[in-house]
């Protein structure tokens, strides 16, 4: 059996000036208003190299926020899937792709790699992180520590208004399910976990696991798609009982939950390393 893209083993497998893109790219462009399309016009005449207009006087863009904004999609398309694992993050593709200079493409990449997200390699350079299924397992052993302890400290602290926001996002989790839309259910998935862990006040701890979360984001993708399309419910279950635990004070079956929903998540990721390694 072909190992699936996530699971492919590691192997040993830029100038400065703005190009005109494919109109799919990120909603912004180096000198003009952050998030502000150009029109037809705009858009041909810079493609000429020319200019429709002069920028405002507050038009120029901080390159630290245009940073952000590269970093944030880039991240969005590596944790859908589709930047798979393995595919090259070039410095002078991905500036094309968004529509920017290469400076805030080459920040935006170093934080990828700082957050885990993506890998340097000798000779190579950087490329979206490709993770063994042992490291899931050893990613998914740290978050069951980290996560049952931010329940036992969080659960006793969530009051009426992080119930009644949890149960909000169970809500919109359960449309996204029933819609297909995996991502969103995911988000809204750790919608509910964020708000019983960060009710223990501890924003390092809090810090850490969403930092295990985006590690493992692309599996995550992953599984919970074939739960979609298998209309296996068994992924969204834990939520709502860990909010209505939480409600009746019953912490001790909080933790409980929270324990057995990452040792299933443990259970099928070992499981799916079998079916691939045959």
């Amino acid at each position: 059996m072909h190992l699936p893209a996530f699971f492919v083993r590691k192997t040993g497998t830029t100038r400065h000036r703005t190009r005109c893109i494919a109109r799919a790219a990120l909603p912004f462009r180096t000198g003009t208003k952050m998030n502000q399309p150009q029109d037809a016009s705009d858009q041909s005449a810079s493609c000429r190299g020319g200019t429709s207009m002069e920028p405002a006087e507050n038009a120029v863009i901080v390159p630290q926020l245009l940073a952000d904004q590269v970093y944030q999609y880039v991240e969005r398309r590596i944790l859908d899937g589709s930047l798979p694992a393995g595919t090259p993050l070039r410095v002078r593709d991905v500036a094309k792709m968004v529509g920017t200079s290469v400076m805030p493409v080459r920040e935006a990449i170093r934080r990828l790699e700082e957050n885990g997200l993506a890998e340097r390699t000798p000779h190579k350079g950087a490329t979206v992180k490709t993770f063994t299924g042992h490291e899931l397992i050893d990613i998914y052993d740290v978050r069951t520590v980290l996560e049952v302890e931010a329940t036992r400290r969080g659960a006793p602290q969530v009051d009426a208004a992080g119930i009644a926001r949890a149960e909000a996002a169970l809500d919109r989790m359960q449309r996204a399910v029933a819609e297909g839309d995996v991502n969103a259910a995911l988000d809204e998935d750790e919608i509910v976990l964020r708000t019983v862990y960060g009710a223990a006040g501890n924003a390092v701890l809090l810090d850490t696991i969403e930092s295990l979360w985006l590690r493992c984001r692309p599996y995550k993708v992953i599984g919970a798609s074939e739960a979609i399309s298998q209309h296996d419910n068994s992924l969204w279950e834990p939520q709502p009982l860990l909010v209505e635990a939480v409600r009746r004070h019953d912490f001790d079956e909080a933790i409980t939950i929270t324990e057995n929903s990452l040792a299933a998540a443990r259970r099928r990721l070992e499981t799916k390393l079998e079916t691939t390694e045959e």
